[in-house]
């Protein structure tokens, strides 16, 4: 029974919603050791009738497809490698549901994705609130949007920018958690975690994509917070994510911090594991190089 629900279920796909119009290239390799990534457009944003991918990685597209994050997609390493531009055209009062089968859809038609499901116990980290209390500040009430104002150009992280004494771009005002989670910016040894206005179950969804394990809160925070963590990435992240050899470190040279000390000492929070039941989407084959336009 359960092969020929798989298979009933694979059909639907075949034959369910598709793009009205999409393009799927690869990304220009990255040039200053800095990676620059934007997922933008389709149902609940300001261009519903536009996805706009920008130097993706198929991980990243997976986990958007399946509703998942990284570490519930069983698949080769060259996932996090091989990244595309990817654009397509939504059609009209499609539901984000709906766009996630356009998406899966789109790997199976262009990547030739198969997958099946399954469900296993996996390490986990559980959120909590440290002894000496929360260090981040509460963000300011966010006002009402202007309905007649224009909306604003996606950022799509191209040109130059002003470097902070960090290292690392300074980026405009309001950016890093409005609307969304935490903006991150990496560096060999170094990565930057900006937010402006968070809800915990957004910093949440962020670490356990930095950990590759899933992070339960249980802090009882209940507002949005702004914050900045500096920490150090995990390498092999990194090494992924670098075309050719990585650049020297810029700015300040001060090794950063592991990430779950970086956690305690600039946020107020700590990490405690367990165990924990995890749903897989599991890549049973998938083409690098995807078919034409």
């Amino acid at each position: 029974m359960r092969s020929v629900g798989f298979l009933c279920f694979t059909a639907l796909l075949a034959h369910g919603q598709s793009f009205d119009v999409a393009s799927v290239k690869p990304a220009e390799p990255m040039t200053n050791g800095m990676m620059r990534i934007s997922m933008g457009g389709g149902p609940g944003t300001p261009d519903p009738g536009r996805l706009n991918y920008r130097n993706v990685s198929l991980m990243l597209v997976l986990t958007s497809a399946f509703n998942v994050k990284s570490y519930q997609i069983s698949g080769p390493s060259w996932l996090e490698n091989e990244r595309f531009d990817i654009t397509a055209k939504i059609p009209q009062g499609t539901t984000k549901e709906q766009m996630q089968i356009m998406l899966q859809n789109l790997l199976r038609e262009r990547f030739r994705l198969e997958f099946h499901r399954d469900r296993k116990e996996m390490n986990s980290w559980v959120l909590l609130v440290g002894k000496n209390g929360s260090k981040m500040k509460v963000a300011e009430p966010e006002l009402p949007a202007d309905p007649n104002a224009p909306a604003p150009p996606p950022p799509d992280g191209r040109g130059p920018r002003t470097m902070g004494k960090d290292g690392f771009p300074e980026m405009p005002k309001g950016m890093g958690g409005r609307g969304g989670g935490p903006m991150i910016m990496m560096m060999p040894g170094k990565a930057k975690m900006v937010c402006t206005r968070c809800a915990m179950d957004r910093l949440t969804d962020t670490l356990g994509n930095q950990l590759g394990k899933p992070v339960v809160d249980e802090t009882g925070l209940k507002e949005n917070y702004e914050f900045t963590l500096i920490f150090e990435p995990d390498m092999s992240l990194m090494r992924g994510m670098m075309a050719g050899p990585p650049p020297p470190a810029a700015g300040n040279d001060e090794p950063a911090p592991a990430l779950l000390s970086a956690i305690q000492d600039q946020l107020g929070l700590k990490l405690e594991a367990k165990k924990a039941p995890v749903d897989l989407v599991v890549v049973d084959h998938m083409e690098k190089t995807p078919t034409a336009n």
